[in-house]
């Protein structure tokens, strides 16, 4: 199909005014289509929604892949329904643990994908600084409570980020190191949250 006819399908079908111009925007991803224009133009593609996004990382994005509606998954996690809306277009989900659960299995994400849809990322990656650059013991807790991982494999990943980070500073400020700046350390802690993950998967 061309840029033409998938936009004439979408006017004819489901009464969208969508130029051919615009279509090649959303291939292209310099423009998103709205919830209702994803959802039609799956149906002019005879796909699901799902199919079309790429890798989906916010909420909304789980959610159109689930092909459910902001009131069904509201509803099906124990949230009004404006409530989730307004989490949904701020990108920061404050449910309850068991509302978390509930999206969680509702949605299909594991922890990492559920940090990331619910606008965790960046407090996870503070926290895991703290703990790799002070006493990582004390972060054991509020990781737990974050994240909902066993505790043992969160001591494991956290004593590991400690370690290796200290091991990394330590080199650069050895006699023969020659520059003792710390920028191993620095970019170690750029991206604390792969080297975390990448221990948990471990």
């Amino acid at each position: 199909m061309t840029h033409g006819h998938v936009a004439y399908g979408l006017r004819a079908q489901y009464g969208l005014f969508v130029t051919p111009d615009t279509v090649v925007a959303w291939e292209r991803g310099r423009v998103l289509p709205s919830e209702q224009e994803l959802t039609a133009l799956a149906g002019v593609l005879w796909c699901a929604p799902a199919e079309l996004i790429a890798a989906a990382s916010t909420l909304r994005e789980h959610r159109m892949a689930r092909g459910l509606a902001p009131e069904e998954l509201a509803r099906r996690v124990g949230v009004a329904a404006h409530a989730y809306q307004r989490m949904e277009d701020e990108g920061r989900w404050r449910g309850t643990e068991r509302q978390t659960a509930a999206l969680a299995e509702v949605l299909g994400l594991g922890p990492r994908a559920l940090i990331t849809a619910t606008g965790g990322d960046g407090r996870l990656a503070e926290l895991l600084r703290d703990a790799a650059t002070t006493r990582w013991q004390a972060y054991v807790k509020p990781a737990v409570k974050m994240l909902q991982l066993p505790r043992q494999t969160l001591e494991y990943a956290l004593q590991r980020l400690h370690t290796d980070y200290h091991a990394k500073m330590a080199a650069t400020s050895s006699w023969g190191a020659s520059a003792g700046t710390g920028d191993e350390g620095r970019a170690f802690l750029d991206d604390i949250t792969g080297h975390f993950w990448a221990a948990v998967g471990s």
